[in-house]
């Protein structure tokens, strides 16, 4: 037997945006501990904005383990679902309203900013750096700054470690401004390895005394604001297609626009205005190749008999990805 981490993660009950919460449980395992080894624990909901304190206990539902390479010896990171004591799903657990279909395949694509002293690292003490355009996937210290690429890289080897399926990282548009991707298949497989992803990221970042400002608009100004783009696509969308479909899926998206952009990230607003590779928060539109539009659709889309994913472009960095996840797929099981 050998003494375990374990790093049970959950999301608390703050809005408009939740926060995750982590708490170290040490066990005995002969082995790493699969899922149905850890045991549910309980935590204080009076500090999470998730109970009262007269009736305080909520219940942590593991839902997928990870191994965790942030810590020194055996480790591992349980990321949980919140559940009241009866077993019934918290009413801030977002997970647990995500339609069940396995044959769903999400990739979000997670831009945030990382910042020192309340700046962009790699800005000026004062004022502005150069405009856009030499930043996006940019090269030397000019470009990218300071520490930001040495986090960045530890970042994906912790999650590579961890087993996250890491589809690559690059720097963004405006400086200190980066993204990485994340693939997953089934309803909520995508969404969890992105919770993850973001807690090791700033498990990372508090190493060199750098934040990560998710808010999809940290700054006014000429620059872009940042995004969680969400690619999907279920087995109809891969395999049957056509035309007709699509063109009923985009009746969808466009009749439960307000339902979307409700769980898209708040102050969306500031984000969403024509500008910057966007679409304005009061309009849908989709278009191929279109980086302006509500719902881009790849050139291969088009070409396969209208077959394939597409890139909702409008869900930001502050996203919840379940909340996007669950959303997505209820505007699908809509069209018949």
């Amino acid at each position: 037997m050998a003494k375990y981490k374990l790093e049970y993660l959950w999301l608390d009950g703050y809005t408009p945006v939740a926060n995750l919460r982590g708490k170290t449980k040490v066990a005995d395992f002969d082995e790493f501990p699969t899922l149905d080894q850890i045991p549910e624990w309980g935590f204080d909901g009076s500090s999470t904005q998730q109970a009262e304190g007269g009736d305080s206990d909520c219940m942590l539902k593991p839902v997928a383990v990870y191994p965790d390479a942030s810590r020194s010896g055996n480790a591992a990171i349980i990321m949980c679902e919140v559940m009241l004591p009866d077993g019934t799903p918290h009413p801030s657990n977002t997970r647990a309203g995500i339609p069940d279909d396995a044959d769903a395949w999400f990739g979000f694509e997670q831009e945030y900013f990382l910042f020192q002293d309340g700046r962009p690292v790699g800005w000026p003490g004062a004022g502005y750096p150069d405009p856009q355009g030499e930043y996006y996937c940019g090269v030397g210290n000019d470009a990218v700054g300071d520490v930001a690429r040495q986090i960045v890289e530890e970042h994906l080897d912790l999650c590579l470690a961890a087993g996250i399926n890491h589809e690559g990282i690059n720097a963004e548009v405006a400086k200190g401004q980066w993204e990485f991707q994340i693939f997953g298949k089934g309803s909520a497989n995508c969404a969890d390895q992105m919770w993850v992803a973001r807690y090791l990221l700033q498990r990372c970042a508090e190493q060199y005394g750098v934040n990560v400002e998710y808010h999809c608009k940290p700054f006014t100004g000429d620059w872009n604001g940042s995004g969680m783009h969400c690619n999907f696509s279920t087995e109809r969308m891969r395999e049957e297609g056509g035309e007709p479909y699509f063109k009923s899926l985009m009746d969808a998206f466009e009749k439960f626009r307000e339902e979307h952009i409700a769980v898209y990230g708040p102050d969306n607003h500031l984000r969403l205005t024509g500008l910057h590779e966007t679409q304005s928060i009061d309009m849908f539109s989709w278009g191929i190749a279109d980086r302006g539009a509500s719902i881009r659709v790849p050139h291969a889309f088009a070409n396969n008999d209208w077959k394939g994913y597409l890139e909702d472009r409008r869900p930001n960095s502050q996203g919840d990805p379940y909340a996007i996840a669950g959303r997505v797929l209820q505007t699908l099981q809509s069209v018949s």
